[in-house]
């Protein structure tokens, strides 16, 4: 594994404003090659005021975050993927799967 790759993962505890009202969106995410591309998009969609959680698949190239509408969007959500592949050495890029209203039991 390359040693200049390593990413911790981020732990985060959402703010109670976060976690009021949420919603999950579903994620198809591109140019994943290991477990620290993984750390990495799910670090950077973590970071988003709004997001609570995020969920992020290697084997699948799948991203399922659970994030508060009113606070962050779909849009911000791709965004993230893509920023978290701006160190010139990955190129991450993600589109909508599929929008749940529904609520989602992690």
């Amino acid at each position: 594994m390359d040693e200049k790759c390593h990413v911790e993962p981020l732990e985060k505890t959402p703010t109670v404003e976060e976690q009021r009202t949420t919603t999950t969106a579903l994620l198809t995410v591109g140019g994943m090659g290991c477990p620290n591309c993984v750390a990495r998009v799910r670090n950077s969609l973590l970071s988003l005021t709004g997001v609570v959680e995020a969920q992020v698949v290697l084997e699948t190239s799948m991203a399922d975050i659970r994030y508060n509408p009113d606070l962050t969007d779909v849009t911000a959500l791709i965004n993230a993927v893509a920023q978290a592949g701006a160190d010139g050495r990955h190129h991450y890029h993600a589109q909508e799967w599929q929008a749940l209203s529904a609520p989602v039991v992690w």
